[in-house]
């Protein structure tokens, strides 16, 4: 019996767009987040390596839409293959089973540094931007993303007893950033994180 083909798409903003990964590809299910690469703690990539059983295929669009880190994403692929699932990287060309060759290894590992290394990249250039920004007195921080308005209407549902999970998603921000709201009870002090 052959196995499902189990899709996996993360982008890192709820701006941004999946469409472009694993179009084409044929798959039985699929899994996508709208979240940082940094760790693995996303919802839908642990639902889909939940879902994935002996003999299914976990299909990535790359390397760096599971994992931004050579730890992290050697992890996934290790322990993936040692429940007999396969692991597919679309753009690169890899598929991982477990009875990998030395270079097969070599490449997940050096894709893999090479990932991590162009995050720290973007990191650091990001860092010295709004160092230089501070300086020139042009940085201001991120923008609120709610008006007092919406704060009020958050603050009440959350009063209600909405959870917040729903909250946070009706409002297009992060549980943290709905947190800092509630904590500080309005709109200053809270603000969202860049997810990378």
């Amino acid at each position: 019996m052959n196995g499902q083909k189990i899709g996996y798409k993360r982008v890192s903003t709820i701006d941004q767009n999946t469409a472009r990964q694993l179009d084409g590809v044929p798959l039985d299910k699929l899994f996508e987040d709208k979240a940082s690469g940094k760790d693995t703690n996303r919802p839908q990539l642990q639902a889909a390596l939940n879902y994935c059983r002996e003999g299914d295929t976990l299909v990535v669009h790359s390397m760096d839409r599971l994992a931004r880190s050579l730890v992290d994403l050697r992890g996934m692929v290790t322990k993936l293959t040692g429940r007999g699932v396969a692991v597919e990287f679309v753009k690169e060309n890899l598929r991982f089973n477990g009875d990998d060759s030395p270079m097969a290894i070599l490449l997940l590992s050096l894709l893999g540094a090479v990932a991590e290394f162009e995050r720290s990249l973007i990191l650091e250039r990001q860092r010295e931007g709004i160092a230089l920004a501070k300086v020139a007195g042009k940085y201001k921080g991120r923008a609120r993303s709610l008006t007092q308005e919406k704060v009020a209407e958050l603050l009440a549902r959350a009063a209600a007893g909405e959870r917040k999970t729903q909250i946070a998603k009706s409002f297009g921000i992060s549980r943290e950033t709905l947190y800092s709201y509630l904590r500080t009870g309005s709109q200053e002090g809270a603000s969202d994180r860049l997810a990378a």
